[in-house]
């Protein structure tokens, strides 16, 4: 998919491209052979801005951050705040989706970094690890487990489980974590994929079913007694956040300094 504020600038540049060849008929061929160069000769200029106003002592410029539901609802808001108080006049565009599509925007060169739940395991790839991430079980305030500690996986497989639809970070944590015990999801009661966190967690507060998802997600609602959360005495699931961005594409320096950013705030806490 071509990023919609690059087609009009790449077209004309491809058209200026193909002016020696005196091509009256603009060929389509040419302008797909062309496309990929015009996109990088804009990329180019607009790195070249960057790094002169870096060298002048202030960065500009619209970074294009990817990053899945969790960490983009959840943990990247705040930190985009602090790195704007640092450099006032950039500008950020965050895009949320599942793991999976993010990491195929990332090779397809539509954002420039993103924050991702699992590691995306791909060669043309660099991931890090930011910060550790607890998956709880999440009950409604009205369940016979309310109050309790912990529960274990074979009381788990007589609930009505609610899961995230594939693709995403917590649904793959959670299918490892079950394989890891010799278990898999399909031997849970699972009633309901939903796309959406947010939608996970309206369920369950109606008495839909049970979930298990991110301590994060659920923190505000467990301590206003909207839901409950038990610990999986038998199934610990935890993951990472990772700061994902192309191997060997050039990063702008905006870009650089928004992942050196990134690894000051968590990169300690990863380790």
């Amino acid at each position: 998919m071509r990023n919609g504020s690059l087609v009009r600038p790449a077209s004309f540049a491809v058209r200026r491209a193909v002016e020696p060849w005196n091509l009256h008929e603009f060929h389509e061929g040419a302008g797909e052979l062309l496309y990929g160069y015009a996109r990088q000769m804009l990329t180019l200029r607009a790195e070249a801005r960057q790094a002169l106003d870096l060298f002048l002592g202030h960065l500009t410029g619209t970074l294009l951050v990817g990053a899945s539901t969790i960490p983009g609802e959840y943990v990247l808001p705040a930190l985009i705040g602090r790195f704007r108080e640092r450099h006032p006049r950039i500008a950020i565009a965050l895009q949320i989706s599942d793991t999976r599509r993010i990491i195929q925007a990332v090779l397809d060169g539509q954002v420039d970094a993103r924050v991702v739940g699992a590691d995306p395991g791909n060669r043309g790839l660099e991931a890090r690890a930011l910060m550790p991430d607890e998956l709880v079980l999440v009950v409604p305030p009205g369940h016979r487990w309310n109050g309790r500690q912990e529960a274990t996986i074979d009381e788990l497989r007589t609930e009505p489980l609610i899961v995230r639809a594939t693709g995403s970070g917590s649904r793959q944590a959670l299918e490892r974590a079950l394989e890891a015990t010799g278990r898999s999801l399909g031997e849970m009661h699972v009633i309901a994929e939903m796309g959406s966190t947010s939608a996970i967690k309206q369920a369950v507060k109606v008495g839909v079913g049970v979930s298990i998802m991110s301590s994060r997600v659920a923190e505000d609602e467990c301590r206003h007694g909207l839901l409950a959360s038990v610990k999986l005495k038998d199934l610990p699931v935890t993951r990472h956040f990772y700061l994902v961005t192309h191997a060997s594409r050039s990063r702008s320096p905006l870009c650089r300094a928004f992942l050196d950013f990134l690894s000051g705030e968590f990169l300690p806490i990863a380790k």
